[in-house]
């Protein structure tokens, strides 16, 4: 039986050991993905056991989907670094079953994501998903996420200067069952970042869009979306803390039942 400092039987236990700690580091933009490859440099100044299991190509906006219909290969890159051609649900599975079955991660550290993940971004985003794979394994898991500038890019100082402290206070928590945190970094400069808020998940003013375009042979065609304006009248939420230059830390669940209209379906049904 595979053994771990926390996994299924850690479930609800507070405080974990880094510098002892077993830690796994998966993302949804690929394997060879810049933000990964800061994450994984930054987990190491935590752990000496550090593995990356990641999806081989980017698997942005995939959710929490499994491949069931084809086969699945992982490939050796290193040592400990490990790509699956699937999503990032499937690396967490191939890597708690296959690859870290001898001892399974104490910790799995998703991102850093080429872009936020704010509002119901958290819905579709493979980068969440991984951690809900292994919130439902009962690992305790981290989301991380770097908003692009006005430029469209992606900078990694604020989640450099940041991130460390972020999982140390983290892990000295109790971790109930299903939960999971997502974390996301404005884009501004280090100096410039406001602080560091606990607040809840968002809601966009504006949905997702379904733009009509034509290829160069005057055909139509239909493209999902692009980038969602992080626009908002609220004040507690994470698109709030991050439209002022805050880092937003919302704990996020796997329960999605809404308590409240049970009484009133039982009503209905009773």
């Amino acid at each position: 039986m595979a053994k771990s400092g926390t996994g299924k039987s850690g479930t609800g236990k507070s405080g974990i050991n880094l510098r002892r700690a077993r830690i796994l580091v998966t993302n949804d933009d690929g394997i060879n993905a810049p933000g990964l490859k800061v994450l994984v440099k930054l987990a190491k100044t935590l752990s000496d056991d550090v593995w990356v299991v990641a999806p081989e190509s980017e698997q942005s906006a995939t959710s929490h989907s499994l491949t069931l219909r084809r086969p699945l290969r992982e490939r050796r890159l290193g040592s400990k670094r490990f790509s699956v051609d699937g999503t990032p649900t499937d690396c967490v599975l191939v890597a708690h079953h296959r690859i870290l079955a001898d001892r399974l991660p104490d910790l799995v550290l998703s991102g850093i994501n080429d872009g936020g993940n704010l509002a119901e971004d958290v819905t579709y985003s493979g980068t969440i998903a991984a951690t809900m794979e292994a919130a439902l394994l009962g690992i305790p898991a981290i989301a991380f996420s770097q908003q692009r500038g006005e430029d469209g890019i992606a900078r990694w100082k604020v989640p450099e200067a940041f991130l460390p402290d972020i999982v140390r206070k983290l892990v000295k928590m109790r971790w109930t069952k299903d939960l999971l945190v997502n974390v996301n970094f404005p884009a501004v400069a280090p100096e410039d970042v406001t602080g560091i808020e606990v607040c809840r998940q968002g809601r966009r003013d504006e949905g997702t869009t379904v733009n009509e375009t034509f290829d160069p042979s005057g055909r139509r065609f239909l493209w999902i979306g692009g980038y969602q304006l992080d626009t908002s009248e609220e004040r507690d939420s994470d698109l709030a803390v991050t439209a002022k230059g805050g880092i937003s830390i919302t704990p996020l669940h796997l329960d999605l039942t809404h308590r409240a209209s049970m009484k009133s379906l039982r009503e209905l049904f009773g």
